[in-house]
């Protein structure tokens, strides 16, 4: 990991120019990093990507590090904002959850290299994935102690819950909405709900 990550950020752009030009450059990098991958794609086919000079990339990054990191947290709010959006009437937690499972899958599906890149973070910066995944959590878990307070679900662990949520939803998303482009995201995202819901003990038990 680069010694970059203990830096400050550099200033944001004070310009609307410096600021179309500094997204250029990062959803360039969203491209390059999320077909190629973290150790195949470098400054310059990044820069070339974004049709600006190398000299400009340096204004707004120091490192290729400074860019994942950027995106990843990116990925984040991109992705919160998503989910806030599709569960915001849903009249419950389980129907939040079923709205929100279906809604992930689809930001996956049309995000695919930006999700990619999340995943190269890991061994690139571990802090900054985990840093993704526990802001998630903490989000997660507030939301869940929020529904049980209401008598929306059964008394639980929400730390461990959320954790499980979530290993549903980024499992599921990798297989049917990274790895597959024909499947219905719609009939997966019901047949994930009905584990949440129903779990794997037979009917009636």
């Amino acid at each position: 990991m680069s010694d970059a990550s203990s830096s400050p950020p550099l200033p944001a752009p004070k310009t609307r120019r410096g600021e179309r030009t500094r997204q250029k450059i990062l959803n360039a990098a969203q491209r390059e990093i999320g077909s190629k991958g973290f150790a195949e794609a470098s400054i310059s086919t990044i820069t070339a990507e974004a049709a600006v000079g190398q000299g400009t990339f340096y204004l707004y990054f120091r490192s290729k590090e400074d860019v994942l990191r950027e995106l990843v947290l990116r990925m984040g709010r991109r992705l919160r904002r998503h989910l806030t959006l599709a569960i915001a009437d849903a009249p419950n937690r389980l129907e939040a959850e079923r709205r929100g499972l279906r809604a992930f899958l689809e930001f996956v599906r049309a995000n695919t290299d930006l999700y990619r890149v999340v995943a190269e973070a890991q061994f690139v910066d571990p802090e900054v994935f985990q840093r993704y995944y526990q802001d998630f959590a903490a989000s997660y878990r507030a939301g869940l102690l929020a529904a049980e307070a209401r008598g929306e679900i059964a008394p639980g662990d929400a730390e461990v819950r959320a954790w499980a949520l979530m290993g549903i939803s980024d499992m599921v998303g990798r297989r049917f909405a990274l790895w597959d482009a024909n499947v219905s995201l719609r009939k997966i995202a019901e047949a994930a709900h009905a584990l949440i819901v129903e779990g794997l003990a037979p009917r009636g038990r």
